[in-house]
């Protein structure tokens, strides 16, 4: 048997593409952002650190970005909205919430805590509706 290698290359490119795109989507795990998105969505998002590339920069986001942090309350990544940014004792910090929260995230965020931010077309986030309801299912929750 013979191996064809343009087969073989173009099986190796697109395995990259996906493995590279699935980098750049997160399911949403809850309602806490409703209506924007809902739990089972899946945005689309740029990346701090994506291998050494950084495809924004978590000090240059703005009031209004969804974004992806570390938070100290909770032990995953939290996808919710920047709603102030303010300055204290010379360190820039973000006030976040999700927006179908009462209130605000309990701590203030800092830039190294941003991962992710949602990528938007206009005004309008980059959301795929229900399809990661099988990966929450896959994952218990």
């Amino acid at each position: 048997m013979e191996i064809d290698y343009k087969e073989l290359v173009s099986y190796v490119i697109i395995l990259v593409i996906v493995l590279i795109a699935a980098q750049h989507l997160n399911v949403v795990v809850s309602g806490s952002m409703e209506p924007a998105f809902y739990r089972g969505d899946i945005v689309l998002v740029e990346k701090a650190d994506f291998f050494g590339i950084h495809e924004f920069d978590p000090a240059s986001v703005e009031v209004g970005d969804v974004v992806v942090y570390n938070a100290a309350w909770y032990d995953q990544p939290v996808i919710h909205r920047i709603i102030n940014i303010t300055d204290i004792n010379g360190t820039t910090m973000y006030m976040i919430k999700g927006d179908n929260n009462d209130r605000p995230d309990p701590y203030y965020v800092k830039a190294d805590q941003i991962t992710e931010k949602v990528v938007t077309l206009g005004d309008n986030l980059v959301v795929i509706p229900k399809i990661g309801y099988l990966s929450l299912w896959l994952r218990g929750l």
